[in-house]
């Protein structure tokens, strides 16, 4: 089984080798061989040469004598009556309630007096007296003017103002207590149960120890096993295919096997359902290879078993969806292509094992 990956024209020797490539090839693209091969898978018939039957063998009932204890009279119950017991005990009571008693203190007025503007201050022009030394014939002549200013004028009011608002002032007047006497029951009035066993007699009687029986023996029918080969899905012919170049590559399958586990959980079913599944579907007649590796922890033996059985795990449900068993190829590689340096006796961490634990798948020719 190999892959063929073209990238441009293959020579050797000068001669095209166009018997086993395909047909008019793209420089850059990768092509495999697809077949759909018979397929036959061996069926196992039962064939029966002598049928089962049955044997049957009577075996008789067996007695014996037991004696048996049996009541002659029956057990029964005196019933008593005690009384119930009384005592006193004092009860205390709020006889008067505790409250608060409220006094007033009134306002109080301070004597006081507020200043008034009742006129602005001012100024005006005034025609002042005529001159003594005049010598006009019209008086206004002689007259001067003059800006006279006069002050503002005020009174005074008495008032008063608030020293002190109303209020209000409480005082605790002390509740008052008391008690009275009440009697209790310190034990109540019960019945008390007096038994009175039952009498029993011995008898003696004689009884079936084991009944009449049949006792069935079969005797099993034996077959012989033949083994037939049937054909299961008749193949086709041989072609090549272009496929993306990526699938020639091994892809990782992000499945999170248990410890020492070949068994595919639901997250790996998903995943192969996403992944895997349709490279299958969309690539009919293609032939894919299902690799399964370990970490190198616990021997190589056991590694090399388990990830075989892991391998077929990832077959064996593609088959229950339908795939072809002849398209798959399972291969288990144990510890022996490790990615990092864990191999035996080297510490490492989780990490670095989980590395190495993977599922893989690429695209193989159909040979």
């Amino acid at each position: 089984m190999k892959k063929v990956l073209l990238w441009g024209i293959m020579l050797i020797s000068g001669t095209i080798l166009a018997q086993d490539l395909p047909a008019n090839p793209e420089p850059g693209k990768c092509y495999v061989r697809c077949t759909t091969p018979d397929v036959y898978e061996n069926q196992e018939v039962k064939v029966m040469i002598s049928p089962a039957y049955k044997k049957l063998r009577v075996i008789p009932a067996t007695y014996k004598t037991v004696t048996e204890q049996v009541v002659v009279k029956e057990a029964s119950k005196q019933l008593r009556v005690i009384p119930a017991v009384w005592g006193t005990e004092a009860v205390s009571y709020v006889k008067k309630q505790g409250a608060d008693a409220l006094s007033i203190d009134p306002a109080r007025l301070s004597p006081s007096s507020e200043t008034v503007e009742i006129k602005p201050a001012y100024s005006q022009w005034e025609l002042g007296a005529k001159a003594p030394d005049c010598d006009s014939s019209d008086p206004n002549d002689c007259r001067y003017w003059c800006y006279k200013g006069y002050p503002a004028e005020y009174v005074t009011i008495k008032t008063k103002v608030l020293a002190n608002d109303a209020s209000v002032s409480s005082s605790a007047i002390a509740e008052k207590a008391s008690s009275y006497t009440k009697k209790v029951v310190t034990a109540p009035a019960r019945v008390e149960e007096i038994e009175i066993p039952a009498k029993y007699a011995t008898i003696t009687k004689t009884v079936v120890d084991t009944p009449a029986k049949t006792v069935e023996e079969t005797v099993e029918a034996v077959y012989k096993t033949v083994t037939k080969e049937v054909l299961k899905t008749k193949g086709g012919l041989t072609e090549w295919k272009e496929v993306d170049c990526a699938l020639l590559e091994y892809t990782n399958l992000n499945i999170n096997w248990n410890l020492g586990s070949a068994t595919l959980t639901a997250s790996a079913k998903a995943e192969i359902d996403a992944k895997l599944l349709p490279v299958l579907n969309n690539n009919a007649g293609s032939k894919v290879e299902i690799a399964s590796h370990t970490d190198a922890r616990g021997t190589a033996e056991s590694n090399q078993v388990l990830s075989e059985r892991r391998a077929q795990a990832v077959s064996n449900y593609l088959i229950s969806k339908g795939i072809n068993p002849s398209r798959l190829v399972s291969n288990g590689y144990g510890e022996r292509q490790l990615l990092n340096r864990c191999s035996d006796g080297v510490s490492c961490t989780e990490r670095e094992h989980r590395a190495n634990r993977r599922t893989q798948f690429r695209m193989i020719n159909n040979e």
